[in-house]
């Protein structure tokens, strides 16, 4: 009776532990981990340069919309449209 019993558990631990296996090659977690480890590296070192670039990208974009007004306030006709007001063309 205790040898078939311990002859079960050992067969339920060996099946347990040939599933794992089988998990661990099919999904392969350790590889994964050090991938989005790496990723998050790659991100943290690069953030200084991606910062900038969208600082570049927001200051180009400020002065384009800045010359687009001036150019309009300059081709409208009315005064009061030089200042802060908005024109209805822009």
């Amino acid at each position: 009776m205790f040898r078939q019993t311990l002859d079960l558990y050992i067969r339920r631990i060996l099946d347990f532990l040939a599933y794992t296996k089988n998990y661990i090659i099919r999904k392969n977690p350790i590889q994964s981990i050090m991938n989005s480890v790496v990723e998050g590296i790659k991100d943290f070192l690069t953030i200084k340069k991606k910062l900038k670039m969208a600082q570049y990208r927001l200051n180009y974009h400020k002065h384009q919309l800045e010359k687009m007004e001036n150019l309009i306030a300059q081709n409208s006709d009315h005064n009061f449209l030089k200042g802060v007001n908005l024109d209805q063309k822009r």
